[in-house]
């Protein structure tokens, strides 16, 4: 059974965004990653804990991302509020070059909890950074997915064996790993 997660300890929903619908990413896994996400943010604002969303702004690197563009905007099922704060990066950590550590301090949350897109690179990122900053951390498998990767010797990997093989990396080291229901557990 996982511990669970303090009470008041933050979200943070990483690059929910639809340019990740876009058929150049390739095939993907989990494709009820972004309604999870919902699910947590709807509870985390009922139980008013605090939320972050976090938006990559993707420039000649990342043309789906790009801002100003249709798929840099955040999905429907986690679209901010007014008065929610979107942080934004334009690298895989939503750590660097952000706002999001001193708001998390400033919050002096006793935990962080993550979710999003993708668990190979952005949620993967900063969740071993949230570990190394001294954030208790949790990481919801069922709420990110992956897309197929294809290694230097041209070995195509499975989108469901890339987001398992990130998450078993991350399990224990960085991170709990916890399903939407256990996240949601007794609160």
């Amino acid at each position: 059974m996982t511990a669970p997660i303090p009470v008041g300890s933050a979200l943070v929903v990483i690059d929910v965004q639809a340019g990740f619908d876009d058929p150049v990413w390739g095939p993907r896994n989990n494709p009820g990653a972004e309604d999870a996400c919902g699910r947590l943010v709807d509870a985390w604002r009922e139980r008013k804990w605090p939320l972050i969303l976090v938006q990559h702004d993707g420039y000649d690197d990342c043309p789906p991302l790009q801002p100003g563009q249709p798929g840099h905007e955040l999905k429907p099922q986690v679209a901010p509020r007014p008065d929610e704060p979107v942080v934004h990066k334009t690298v895989n950590s939503a750590f660097i070059g952000t706002s999001l550590e001193q708001h998390l301090r400033d919050l002096a949350v006793p935990g962080v909890v993550l979710c999003g897109l993708t668990t190979d690179h952005c949620v993967s990122t900063t969740t071993r950074m949230s570990a190394n900053l001294g954030f208790d951390t949790w990481l919801v498998a069922d709420a990110c997915a992956a897309f197929d990767r294809v290694g230097a010797d041209g070995t195509r990997y499975d989108a469901q064996l890339v987001h398992d093989v990130s998450l078993a990396s991350l399990h224990d080291e960085f991170a709990t790993v916890l399903t939407t229901k256990e996240a949601l557990q007794g609160r």
